[in-house]
């Protein structure tokens, strides 16, 4: 009879027992409630223990959690406006703080209230600089800004906001349709440009060669006007010189040259009476008294 008494005590013992103990991974910490307050905190690993049906064990992460933020549209100082996102890397710190400021929410509304807190960071940063500024690489100092500011007000929840990054700044979709149209019309601008440049210049060299042109063909017929007059000069010098050695045969052979040029075929027509000088020589085997006429 003792046994049936003594096997469900001692099953509720050894229940009893295992229900106190609790073990805590490296990678988490653990509080101890008991109706909803803390009892206990366990932040190392191992075993722990607990009033078993009265204490409930909740255990967070320790490791560094990440927080993508979403999309955020700022006005930056210059008016112009940027669509901003932001990754926040956080840790619990402090267990008590942060049971008392998310409740049974845990990690869920803690990243609500963190998301909260860089979304009021973000736009009183950026709001104060330039555009230029927050679209070039040089931006650690306002993302280390945000970082301080996010991790002075999380503070309250008992959470360390490590660090802050800004993975996107864009321009929002209209400013950006308005920015490319801009920039196209720039790029067109400046091709115009170029083009009137290019065409100028080429206008510069077509009108450099052309003028060259003129001035070599010039310069060419002046010289071959001054070797023509040479040569000239030379066969008139030619033909004096023989007309004075032979005035005779000098006319014999102009008057040749003339029948040759007058009667070849083709040519026009020619009347002349029958006792004209042009005649002399197919009259008679003697030169005649005049000289011939030369007919060129």
């Amino acid at each position: 009879m003792r046994a049936i008494y003594i096997l469900p005590i001692l099953a509720l013992v050894v229940f009893g027992a295992l229900s106190s103990i609790f073990i805590v991974d490296e990678r988490q910490k653990v509080l101890v409630l008991q109706f909803g307050q803390v009892k206990q905190v366990k932040e190392t690993p191992g075993l722990g223990f607990k009033i078993p049906f009265l204490q409930d064990v909740v255990s967070y992460d320790d490791r560094i959690l990440a927080l993508p933020t979403p999309p955020l549209e700022v006005t930056m100082d210059d008016d112009r406006r940027l669509v901003v996102d932001a990754f926040a890397r956080w840790k619990i710190v402090d267990l008590v703080k942060f049971r008392e400021s998310v409740g049974a929410g845990g990690i869920e509304k803690a990243q609500l209230l963190l998301a909260g807190i860089l979304n009021n960071a973000i736009p009183e940063v950026l709001g104060k600089v330039a555009s230029n500024r927050v679209l070039s690489e040089d931006r650690t100092g306002l993302m280390n800004q945000i970082r301080d500011i996010a991790r002075s007000e999380a503070k309250s929840l008992g959470v360390d906001v490590v660090d802050v990054r800004l993975t996107r700044t864009d321009l929002p979709v209209q400013n950006l349709e308005a920015t490319y149209a801009r920039m196209r019309a720039e790029r067109e601008r400046e091709a115009a440009d170029e083009i009137a440049r290019g065409n100028e210049a080429a206008q510069r060299v077509r009108a450099s060669a052309d003028r060259t042109v003129v001035e070599l063909t010039s310069e060419a017929r002046k010289n071959a006007e001054v070797i023509r007059g040479e040569a000239d000069a030379q066969r008139n010098a030619i033909y004096a010189e023989a007309f004075g050695r032979d005035p005779e045969f000098f006319a014999f052979t102009r008057s040749l040259t003339s029948y040759e040029r007058a009667l070849q075929a083709g040519n026009s027509s020619i009347v002349l009476k029958p006792d004209s000088e042009f005649f002399d020589y197919l009259r008679t085997e003697k030169a005649p008294t005049k000289g011939a006429a030369v007919a060129e």
